[in-house]
C-alpha cells in the first residue's frame, strides 16, 4: 500500500497541473491579434497582450523603459497622437523556446508600412509569462534595422 501511495504521489509532482496548449501557436495568435488590435487602430488591444505591471520592460534604440502605463504612453505619443499617420503592423518570423513551464522566449520580425512603402523593421526578443490561461509579455527587445 506504501508503495501504490508513494507512486502515485511522485507521478503527480512529475506531470503538470492541466494540460498546456503549444506555445508557438498561442504565441504566434498572440502577435496576431497584437497586429490586428494595431491595424485598427485599438492601443488598448494591442497594449492588452503586455503584462499590466510596473516590472515591464521595454528596450529599444538605446532607451529603457519599464512599466505598463509608461509604455502605453509611449506608443500612444509616437503612433496613435492625433495628426499621426495610421501605420500597418505586421509581424513575421515568430520563434518560440519555452524556457519553463510558464516562461517562454520568442525571436520575430516585425515591419511598419505606410501605403506601400516600407518604414521601419526589425528583429525583436519578447519573453513572455503564463498568467492563467495566457501568455503576457513581460519584456521586450526592439531593434530597428539598418537604413
Amino acid at each position: 500500500m506504501r508503495w501504490c501511495l508513494l507512486g502515485a504521489l511522485l507521478g503527480a509532482c512529475g506531470s503538470p497541473p492541466h494540460a498546456r496548449g503549444d506555445p508557438q501557436h498561442e504565441v504566434a495568435a498572440l502577435l496576431a491579434r497584437s497586429a490586428a488590435a494595431w491595424n485598427r487602430g485599438d492601443l488598448a488591444g494591442f497594449m492588452s497582450d503586455y503584462a499590466p505591471d510596473s516590472l515591464t520592460s521595454y528596450f529599444s534604440g538605446g532607451h529603457v523603459q519599464y512599466g505598463w502605463q509608461s509604455l502605453y504612453d509611449r506608443y500612444q505619443r509616437a503612433y496613435f497622437a492625433p495628426g499621426k499617420s495610421h501605420d500597418s503592423l505586421s509581424f513575421d518570423e515568430a520563434h518560440v523556446r519555452v524556457l519553463a513551464p510558464r516562461l517562454a522566449f520568442c525571436t520575430a520580425r516585425f515591419a511598419l508600412h505606410r501605403g506601400d512603402s516600407l518604414i521601419a523593421s526589425g528583429p525583436f526578443t519578447l519573453i513572455l509569462e503564463r498568467r492563467g490561461d495566457r501568455w503576457l509579455i513581460v519584456h521586450d527587445h526592439t531593434s530597428a534595422d539598418p537604413k
